[in-house]
């Protein structure tokens, strides 16, 4: 199964770190945060990597030629306007009938992919979604008359699941995206949810993505663990 990452978007809400770099590129612990999304499907058993590119996707182009490793990369332009779901389908339009995985480039988490794969095979629905618990803001307070019992940062919140990618697709998704200007999160998948044709994958365990500075800045922290979260399985 080939693993299609999403790595063409232009990362304004970190310009600082993107102006010169895709947002996929951005390093923790020396690396971009790309190497260490292969690396967890690589645990999980995918070796076989299409990277769709498309702001500044020549910085990924040089840095896949100089990699040392045993996946197989390949990197497509999928263009610079295209959205998520244009550039799932130019990816899936390449290689018709197989099924394939399907993630954004910007975020790690601990995911096990055979179980989501098992899980997607016994729903028999054509998509499955993986849903995460949103990080939390804020400090979490619990109390009980009136004093605090319990003050946490960087926990999850309990109030319901989002959307945190790892998708595993039949071939036939390609066809529910109208073309390549339409967000996969508002075309195929609403779609796929009329149909009756998305599951979800429900995953309680790390997930974190890298939309601000602090967050790249909490994630490099990570990076330099022994054992990083998202390699806690």
């Amino acid at each position: 199964m080939k693993a299609i990452i999403l790595a063409g978007g232009l990362g304004t809400r970190i310009s600082e770190e993107t102006y010169d770099k895709p947002k996929p590129m951005v390093a923790l612990d020396g690396k971009p945060i790309l190497w260490h999304l292969m690396n967890v499907l690589h645990r999980g058993g995918v070796s076989d990597f299409i990277i769709a590119a498309g702001y500044k996707s020549e910085v990924i182009v040089n840095w896949v030629s100089q990699l040392k490793s045993n996946w197989q990369i390949e990197v497509l332009d999928s263009g610079l306007e295209t959205q998520t779901g244009g550039r799932i389908k130019f990816c899936m339009d390449k290689y018709p009938g197989e099924r394939f995985l399907a993630t954004y480039g910007d975020g790690l988490a601990n995911i096990k992919v055979q179980e989501l794969v098992q899980f997607h095979e016994r729903q028999g629905r054509i998509a499955t979604i993986t849903g995460v618990r949103p990080p939390a803001r804020f400090g979490v307070l619990e109390t009980n008359n009136g004093l605090v019992t319990n003050f946490g940062e960087k926990q999850h919140t309990q109030g319901g699941w989002i959307n945190g990618g790892f998708f595993i697709l039949e071939s036939s998704v390609a066809e529910l995206v109208s073309g390549p200007g339409e967000p996969f999160e508002t075309g195929a998948l609403p779609r796929l949810v009329a149909m009756d044709q998305l599951a979800c994958y429900e995953h309680d365990g790390f997930w974190q993505p890298m939309d601000t500075i602090r967050e790249r800045n909490d994630l490099d922290k990570m990076a330099k663990l022994d054992t990083p979260p998202w390699l806690r399985f």
